[in-house]
């Protein structure tokens, strides 16, 4: 499999889970759907520590921990709830990578942004959507990993949201040992043409609030031209 194969198996999952998630589905329930799909779409194992889907809901979605301390919680979906689901397949060694917040609202997926209800969720999916085109006017080749970092984190911040990392970080490149990545993060002056592939995942919230937002693509240069895998 090539790099856009592995990945469309995240896509594909996170578009079949959406039409599977009801309520009163528990979230390791979801977890076993969305890993159990990706295998049927060809993953032969999950890259992060063995696990193929992070699911957090509701007050949980602020949470940022590393994989290998993650356990999914013993909870249900509500009518009016905000799950947060990481996919991470993985065949013969190649990665995908993924994630995507999605909105409950009377007991239906809410697929479309501006027609989320709750004023705070839609103004966190809305700027998560902002940032994902910050980087197609910002980034080059040339960019290196930290100026992305603190040009990122400046615009999260100048529009009223924080960066929830537990390492403050803002994606990866994609690598083939997950010991071999480099972060968007400060001192890393690696340049993004350097890489083959690279995540942008802002994990993001509002100051004080019990609600966090995520929404993760791999990217790549081709002909200096940022594309999405």
């Amino acid at each position: 499999m090539k790099y856009k194969e592995v990945q469309e198996i995240a896509k594909k999952t996170i578009d079949y889970i959406k039409s599977e998630i009801k309520v009163g589905m528990s979230l390791i329930d979801v977890r076993k759907k969305c890993e159990s799909k990706m295998i049927e779409l060809g993953a032969d194992s999950f890259w992060y520590w063995d696990v193929g889907a992070f699911v957090f809901s509701n007050d949980e979605t602020t949470l940022s921990i590393s994989g290998k301390n993650y356990n999914t919680a013993d909870k249900e979906i509500n009518s009016n709830d905000i799950i947060t689901i990481d996919l991470s397949p993985q065949n013969l060694n190649i990665w995908g990578d993924y994630a995507r917040t999605i909105i409950i609202e009377d007991g239906i997926v809410v697929n479309n942004t501006k027609d989320i209800k709750n004023d705070e969720w839609r103004k966190g999916l809305t700027m998560e959507d902002l940032l994902h085109q910050e980087l197609f006017e910002y980034a080059t080749p040339n960019t290196s990993f930290e100026q992305l970092y603190f040009h990122m984190n400046d615009y999260i911040i100048s529009h009223g949201f924080i960066n929830l990392d537990f390492l403050g970080n803002l994606g990866h490149s994609i690598v083939k040992n997950k010991d071999d990545r480099v972060y968007i993060e400060k001192g890393n002056q690696c340049k993004l043409k350097e890489v083959n592939f690279f995540t942008f995942e802002p994990h993001i919230g509002i100051k004080n609030s019990v609600y966090g937002y995520k929404k993760e693509n791999i990217y790549y240069f081709e002909n200096d031209k940022l594309l999405e895998l």
